[in-house]
């Protein structure tokens, strides 16, 4: 059974693998918030997310027999990373079905483990599907991400440690995907202190376990779409959900914007990079998802930190754009020498940092003897990117981008 015990037995079994992360104060979010916000930093664990605890655990309890005959799991990522890093641990064949949209970040983490990788489906719950299957067809043991109690052992002991270094919490925000976490945390939690309260966060364009726990029923969705891929699950567990329902207090939700929000709020400001799934609950925070905070003590739990470069980099950039510290700017010039030269020493004057230049003289809206410039330039934020706007028009600039 998933409980206190079980819990404690699993720390038992994991403490000399897998890391005790940092459980920090965070000083801005907690301004923002009005309440004491710590951070439980597993985007620092040894796989780079909490799932090693789950997995591990998983492993541990198997029979030489079991362990010898070779593994299998499905994963978006970091459960396959944790089964992966286990297996190399006990000297086991691992198999790991992966989605075909899986970032190359993480399947190049399964890979440095020593892990077979077979990419199918579009989706996790399709890639579990074929490896239960593949499963079956070559002996191999399937580990479950989240509907299994050992798995779920393995997770609840972030609580044990949260609670060890700060007991008197009054608040619990959990990342929500598939609910292996929320689960095992909950569980520890509650046996601790009963009137802790446990809030679940899950992305918006992967609602199914927040309608179930609403409902109070399994609900399955029929897709998901989400920069939150570590917990983009779209049909819900009835075993997971059955925990939830006995200790968890409220799912809430937030949208890939708010996420995004998140993940570049805490790799500017906190310093630490934190793929989606993990930032769900600081989004939450951000954007007043979670009532009657204020003066509270909060604990976070960032669970992963695995986030796709090319992903961090259109959050990057967006997130530039929204904050006024970049803008794009297509002005039209007569084609001739010397009008892009007078342009850039205008924008020298106003101290705009051009970033990148394009030259159009072939659209079909332009007029003949016309050219488009487009401009990225960096700038010191709304009050400056007016004066830009506005000293542009005063020089007879015409801009498409004069919002």
């Amino acid at each position: 059974m998933l409980n206190l015990e079980s819990i404690k037995r699993a720390a038992e079994r994991i403490k000399h693998v897998v890391a005790r992360t940092p459980f920090a104060y965070a000083p801005l979010l907690s301004s923002m918030s009005g309440a004491e916000i710590f951070v439980k930093k597993e985007n620092l664990q040894i796989t780079g997310a909490f799932k090693l605890r789950g997995a591990y655990n998983k492993l541990a309890t198997l029979s030489e027999a079991q362990r010898a005959e070779g593994i299998i799991a499905a994963s978006a990522g970091n459960h396959a990373q944790g089964v992966a890093f286990a297996a190399k641990h006990f000297g086991s064949k691992a198999v790991i079905i992966m989605p075909e949209t899986t970032p190359l970040t993480k399947i190049n983490g399964v890979s440095s483990y020593g892990a077979e990788v077979i990419l199918a489906g579009e989706n996790y719950d399709e890639a579990c599907a074929y490896a239960i299957a593949y499963g079956e067809e070559n002996n191999l043991v399937f580990i479950h991400p989240f509907e299994d109690e050992e798995v779920m052992s393995g997770q609840g002991t972030i609580a044990l440690e949260m609670l060890d270094e700060i007991d008197d919490l009054d608040i619990i925000i959990v990342p929500v995907g598939g609910g292996g976490l929320i689960s095992g945390v909950a569980t520890a939690a509650k046996a601790l202190n009963p009137k802790i309260r446990i809030i679940g966060v899950s992305a918006a364009g992967a609602p199914a376990l927040r309608l179930s726990f609403e409902q109070k029923k399994p609900i399955d969705t029929t897709s998901v779409r989400t920069i939150a891929d570590g917990i983009a699950v779209r049909d819900t567990s009835p075993i997971t959900l059955k925990q939830i329902l006995m200790s968890v207090d409220e799912i809430v939700s937030v949208d890939d914007e708010e996420i995004a929000n998140a993940v570049l709020f805490l790799l500017e400001k906190q310093k630490l990079v934190v793929e989606g799934a993990g930032a769900v609950g600081v989004a939450a925070l951000m954007h007043s998802k979670i009532a009657d905070i204020k003066g509270k003590k909060a604990g976070v739990i960032l669970s992963g930190g695995n986030i796709d470069v090319t992903m961090l980099s259109v959050i990057i950039e967006k997130g530039l754009l929204k904050s006024h510290r970049k803008m794009k700017l297509t002005v039209t010039l007569v084609d001739k020498p010397g009008s892009l030269m007078k342009l850039t020493d205008l924008l020298n004057k106003l101290y705009a940092n051009i970033v990148h230049i394009a030259y159009d003289r072939t659209s079909t809206t332009l007029d003949y003897g016309d050219a488009n410039v487009t401009i990225h330039l960096e700038t010191k934020g709304e009050t400056h990117q007016n004066e830009i706007r506005s000293v542009l028009l005063e020089h007879g600039y015409l801009s498409s981008e004069m919002k």
